[in-house]
């Protein structure tokens, strides 16, 4: 059975990653691996997780020229990883860019391209949040519309709400996984700064792909036990 959890590595060092790594990696699928721990432990923690077996979910959400962006693919892609992302709101050129490195790097290099994922709205982000930066429309239609941008610039995959899901599902083509954040174990748990938010059973039912769990889990007493439990509801 595919296991679909991604444990966010949302820790300030490598060594507390590797440690989480260790204990949870019998219970999930993959780690992703975000800004914060990039950016403290650079490129190696990468290889270092990578080197234990475990897939790799390399969160930078990389947005800029398309040149600019196809090399920081291109150079993901040689550190092995299995999933990165990228903002929709790049547009059609950038989005297309990154696709064509991922999969040009990957042959290159002799492995699979890694899944290239469009961000769409972040789940930070709420209708008010987005009026305040000039988008009117609201969140669900801003997704769909950036959504359907990334599906006609040749991606096969996407980051979304859970709230999402199913409106995309009919969207979108039934190929297109869909990696939903804001996933959080029982309904009214706290939601944290997401402001969006599902459970996920029902974020699978929905027509998820692959759930980000991050604080449910790596802020738990026992993550090890977190996870096992997550997963034992799917």
């Amino acid at each position: 059975m595919h296991n679909p959890i991604i444990v966010a590595l949302d820790v300030p060092n490598p060594e507390q990653a590797l440690a989480l790594a260790a204990q949870v990696a019998p219970a999930v699928g993959a780690f992703k691996i975000g800004k914060e721990l990039f950016v403290s432990a650079g490129p190696d923690i990468v290889r270092r997780i990578r080197a234990t077996g475990a897939a790799v979910f390399l969160d930078l959400k990389f947005h800029d020229i398309p040149n600019t962006v196809a090399k920081a693919v291109t150079a993901a892609v040689q550190l092995d990883v299995q999933m990165l992302t990228i903002h929709t709101s790049g547009g059609t050129a950038m989005m297309q860019a990154a696709e064509q490195a991922a999969q040009e790097a990957a042959h290159a290099a002799g492995h699979p391209a890694p899944l290239v994922l469009g961000v769409t709205v972040l789940t930070s982000l709420d209708a008010a949040d987005l009026a305040a930066v000039g988008i009117a429309g609201g969140v669900g239609a801003q997704v769909e519309r950036l959504a359907a941008l990334a599906a006609t610039a040749g991606l096969r995959g996407l980051v979304c709400s859970p709230l999402e899901i199913i409106a995309l599902r009919k969207l979108l083509p039934a190929t297109m996984q869909l990696v939903t954040p804001g996933i959080r174990p029982a309904e009214g748990g706290k939601p944290d700064d997401q402001k969006r938010t599902m459970t996920p059973r029902d974020a699978l039912a929905a027509g998820a792909s692959w759930l980000v769990i991050g604080r449910p889990i790596y802020a738990a007493a026992n993550p090890r036990a977190a996870a096992e439990a997550i997963l034992a509801t799917l």
